[in-house]
């Protein structure tokens, strides 16, 4: 289950793309974004398994209004904002593309009926998510995986060429380049929201025990990020293999969906994309679903069934950006969201030995929230060059991480400013 809460469908367009760009430095490429798309989830998984609650209880620790605010950035960031939009554009990419005629391949029209009907569908399954969702889930994940292994058997045994020269900033920066690209999984604030799905699932198992239950957890999420790094390794060797026989694409799914037809053929192109949409169609679903139900917990005088038809509308109009243009935006506010996430989560794992005083959460994420909000204004072309030029005196500034270090100083000095 794990695995294929980690595994969306959205997830398998990033590889390919980062293996292109890496050419020869892929092998050192793949390590920096499995840390941020593998390794930093399950690190996710196992803090709110710790804590045993949910993301707003953790994020509460800084103060109840941070936590309401962030938890709802998270959702919406995951949900209408880019996750769910994000499943229409890899669908159509991956399985409405390949098969049009090229005189119509770019009018926004097909993209736009395509969103109508993608979201249609979605809001009459989430209007009574039933248990064909998770049935459809069992079946397409398996056949997902089968559809992976066999492009990427396909691309070791008989290349579609050889590994290409490193393209722009991975020509001397294929580490942090690829780390801050693992960002665009979202799979580190995916985590904080579905860790709680986990730790239900363990107690209907009868795992109760808060020991027990982090133990299965980590067990869980070791054999799921062996079988996700095990994907994206070989969809990362698929696309730097084929810009000899595609050429340089716009994003993954052109590569996979142009891959699939050098390597298997026009069948091969047929499969791979009945299985992307239906796995897409299962995670829109799923999110709108999750997305509407937090909120009408929020706003309980708004209905479930109101909530679904705003996510899933506004969804079909954000989608209709395209696949490249959607990611662009997603950038800057993952950007400013990430290093917060993952600050909050690793300040989880000790907070113990700082009685989880507040003052050390809020220093701590206001140093990275000064660097990280700069680093997504810099993203949209948002450039103040006198900050960008004290904020370029940090340790790893350069390399996307620059707030790391104040991060830590902000933590360090909260611990000296705490109540004894």
């Amino acid at each position: 289950m794990l695995f294929a809460l980690f595994l969306g469908a959205g997830n398998i367009i990033f590889p390919p793309k980062l293996g292109q760009m890496a050419g020869d430095n892929f092998a050192i490429s793949m390590i920096g974004f499995l840390i941020t798309g593998v390794g930093l989830p399950l690190l996710a998984v196992i803090a709110i398994a710790k804590s045993g609650r949910d993301l707003e209880s953790i994020a509460g620790r800084v103060h109840p209004i941070f936590g309401a605010v962030f938890t709802m950035i998270v959702y919406l960031s995951i949900g209408p904002f880019f996750g769910i939009p994000r499943t229409a554009t890899v669908s159509y990419e991956i399985g409405i593309v390949p098969f049009l005629p090229e005189a119509i391949k770019n009018t926004g029209w097909t993209l736009a009926l395509f969103t109508i009907m993608f979201f249609i569908i979605t809001i009459l399954f989430a209007m009574n998510p039933t248990k064909l969702v998770d049935r459809i889930g069992k079946i397409l994940t398996p056949v997902l995986l089968i559809v992976i292994a066999l492009l990427a058997l396909k691309s070791f045994i008989t290349p579609m060429g050889p590994m290409g020269a490193p393209i722009d900033s991975y020509v001397g920066n294929a580490f942090f380049e690829s780390f801050v690209q693992g960002y665009l999984t979202m799979d580190v604030i995916a985590a904080l929201v579905f860790g709680i799905v986990v730790i239900n699932a363990l107690k209907n198992e009868g795992v109760r025990e808060s020991k027990s239950l982090i133990k299965a957890t980590v067990i869980a999420g070791v054999i799921a990020a062996a079988g996700l790094s095990l994907v994206y390794l070989s969809l990362g060797y698929i696309g730097a293999t084929s810009i000899e026989a595609i050429g340089v694409q716009e994003n993954g799914g052109a590569i996979l969906a142009l891959a699939s037809k050098v390597l298997y053929g026009p069948s091969g192109t047929i499969i791979l994309a009945l299985t992307i949409m239906f796995a897409c169609l299962t995670t829109s679903i799923g999110l709108v679903s999750a997305c509407a139900q937090y909120f009408e917990k929020l706003m309980p005088k708004i209905s479930y069934t109101t909530f679904v038809f705003i996510f899933g509308g506004f969804s079909a109009f954000v989608a209709n950006v395209g696949l490249t243009k959607l990611i662009q935006i997603s950038v800057p506010v993952l950007l400013m969201v990430y290093p917060l996430a993952i600050v909050l989560m690793l300040l989880s794992f000790i907070d113990k030995s700082f009685e989880r005083s507040p003052i050390v959460y809020s220093l701590a994420l206001i140093g990275t929230a000064i660097v990280s909000i700069f680093d997504g204004l810099k993203a949209a072309d948002i450039l103040i060059p006198s900050i960008d030029n004290i904020l370029s005196i940090l340790p790893l500034y350069e390399q996307g991480i620059g707030w790391l270090v104040p991060a830590i100083v902000g933590g360090l000095i909260g611990l000296l400013l705490r109540p004894k």
